[in-house]
C-alpha cells in the first residue's frame, strides 16, 4: 500500500509539474505577444526617414520561429497594406506551397515578416525601385534586431540580395543560395537559409545555377526543424 501511495504522489507531482510549465508557457506567449503587439504599433508610426515615399507596411505581430526578411515594400504593398502583396510575393508563397506545402495564408499567419526597409523607397532616375540609402538601412535596422530580440528565431530567410548582406558577405548569389548558416546578430543565434528575390526583374531562380540552387534553398527550409513544426501545426 506504500508503494501504492507514493507511486499515487509521483504520478500528481509529475502532472502538477506538467501544469506548471504550460502556465509558464502560456505567460511567456503572452508576454512576447504582447511585447510584439507594442513593437509593431510603434513601426506603424515610424517616420524616421524623409525621403522615403510611404508609411510602414508590416506583416501583423506574428509570433514564430521563423522569420521572412524582405528587402523593401514595392509600390503597391502600401496601398494593399502587407508585404510581397504583389508579382514577387505570387512567386514566393507558389515556392512555399510547392517545398514546404504552405499556402499564402499559412505562410502569412505563422511566419513574421519583416524587412530591410518597411517604407516604399520611390523610384530612381532610370523608373525602377530605388535602393534605400545607407542612413535609411541603419534606421529601419533598430527595428529588426528588436524584433529578433522579441522572437528569437531559430530560422531567418533573407530574401533577395539587399536582405541577405544584413547578415553575411554575398559577392556573388551563387557562393550563398542553396546553404544553410549559423549566424549571430542581435545578441542572437539561428539559423540563415538565404533565397534569390523572386522578382520578375531578375531571371537569376530561373536559369543555371540559379534555378537549380533555389530548389536548394527551398528544400533547406522545408526540411529545417523550425518549418516542419509550422505544417504539424496547420494540420
Amino acid at each position: 500500500m506504500k508503494a501504492v501511495a507514493m507511486g499515487l504522489r509521483a504520478v500528481q507531482s509529475c502532472e502538477l509539474s506538467s501544469h506548471v510549465r504550460m502556465a509558464h508557457r502560456a505567460v511567456a506567449t503572452a508576454t512576447t505577444q504582447n511585447r510584439l503587439d507594442k513593437h509593431v504599433r510603434a513601426l506603424l508610426r515610424c517616420r524616421r526617414c524623409s525621403r522615403m515615399h510611404s508609411t510602414p507596411v508590416s506583416g501583423g505581430a506574428v509570433i514564430s520561429s521563423v522569420m521572412i526578411i524582405g528587402q523593401a515594400p514595392g509600390p503597391r504593398e502600401p496601398t494593399l497594406k502587407r508585404p510581397f502583396a504583389h508579382t514577387a510575393g505570387k512567386t514566393l508563397f507558389r515556392w512555399f506551397e510547392q517545398f514546404c506545402g504552405m499556402n499564402e495564408a499559412a505562410v502569412r499567419s505563422k511566419i513574421y515578416f519583416a524587412a530591410v526597409c518597411r517604407c516604399f523607397p520611390g523610384k530612381n532616375s532610370g523608373g525602377s525601385d530605388r535602393v534605400p540609402a545607407p542612413d535609411e538601412i541603419r534606421n529601419c535596422a533598430l527595428w529588426m534586431d528588436d524584433e529578433i530580440q522579441i522572437l528569437q528565431p531559430r530560422l531567418i530567410i533573407p530574401v533577395g540580395r539587399l536582405a541577405i548582406v544584413q547578415f553575411i558577405d554575398c559577392a556573388k548569389l551563387e557562393d550563398v543560395i542553396g546553404h544553410k548558416f549559423g549566424v549571430l546578430h542581435a545578441g542572437h543565434c539561428f539559423d540563415l537559409i538565404p533565397l534569390p528575390h523572386p522578382s520578375g526583374a531578375s531571371p537569376w531562380h530561373k536559369i543555371s545555377p540559379g534555378k537549380a540552387l533555389t530548389e536548394r534553398a527551398l528544400n533547406l527550409i522545408a526540411r529545417h526543424p523550425a518549418v516542419a513544426a509550422l505544417c504539424e501545426r496547420r494540420s
